[in-house]
């Protein structure tokens, strides 16, 4: 089973704002959390990890990593 995270869980992991959070969700470039009650939303631990491995990596103009 997943670990359900917190917004103050999934902002320090992501080094992202609440706003910037929200943001990219209304946008699409972010996964929606889920409805845990009625007044409480979370995102499962999975998701987060899957979004943070997708993002591009900057190089600054240095070679690319050779392939394994």
């Amino acid at each position: 089973m997943d670990n359900i995270l917190r917004i103050a869980d999934v902002t320090a992991r992501t080094g992202l704002s609440r706003v910037s959070i929200w943001r990219k969700i209304r946008a699409g470039q972010f996964p929606a959390p889920l409805e845990i009650s009625s007044n409480t939303i979370g995102w499962p631990e999975s998701e987060i990890a899957e979004w943070q491995s997708t993002r591009p990596r900057r190089t600054y103009g240095a070679p690319a990593p050779e392939a394994a």
